[in-house]
């Protein structure tokens, strides 16, 4: 898992070499065919980090996550379907290495399949024993106080990724401290989604940016 405690375990290899400036330059353009695919996996109005409502039913979600369906199969049956926690993880990994491509950490072009640099896991709970059947009905409202801490760091996350693309243009390189600001950013976001939405672990996000 990384070197870190916490079950949902994430980084991204910084760019020790010069970026490619052109691709960076126009980023904002070369994201929008891959951008288009992610959307239309997920079924979500873009590829933004957002919290909203997805569509009812039995696999309703957030962005593509099913959501509903494993908590009812935690709920009442105290299973987690493993193709149901395979795709939450895969997805969110292409949701991550979207946006890293989008926030100039990588110029390599987003893989479907590849994970390239960007490094997210979780290992598979046993929803019997490792998650609290009832739990799951109030993760959501126990996660609030993440929800307004990362509404501020992402609008933080935002603005360095602007700082950071004009120092690429100018340098060809992202700068270390930014770079691991916004990997923290992100890293926090994907332990909230973990255990406030796709309900892979009990265990409560810790409030830090790093691993």
């Amino acid at each position: 898992m990384n070197g870190t405690s916490y079950p949902v375990s994430f980084s991204v290899d910084y760019p020790d070499r010069d970026l490619n400036r052109l691709t960076s330059f126009f980023r904002i353009f070369t994201v929008i065919p891959i951008a288009i695919v992610l959307g239309a996996v997920t079924g979500a109005d873009g590829w933004q980090w957002t919290y909203h409502n997805g569509a009812t039913g039995a696999a309703a979600g957030a962005g593509g996550l099913l959501i509903l369906g494993p908590l009812l199969m935690i709920v009442f049956r105290q299973k987690y379907p493993r193709w149901w926690f395979d795709w939450n993880l895969e997805l969110q990994r292409f949701i991550n290495r979207v946006l890293i491509y989008l926030a100039l950490m990588d110029d390599s072009y987003p893989s479907t399949t590849d994970h390239q640099s960007v490094h997210l896991d979780y290992p598979y709970p046993d929803a019997a024993t490792d998650l609290n059947r009832w739990l799951p009905l109030v993760k959501w409202l126990l996660a609030i106080p993440h929800y307004i801490v990362l509404f501020v760091l992402e609008i933080f996350a935002v603005l360095v990724a602007i700082a950071a693309w004009f120092a690429v243009l100018v340098s060809g390189r992202y700068p270390h401290d930014l770079f691991r600001f916004i990997e923290g950013v992100a890293r926090w976001h994907n332990r909230v989604v973990g255990y406030a939405l796709t309900l892979v672990t009990d265990d409560y996000p810790p409030f830090r940016l790093s691993p």
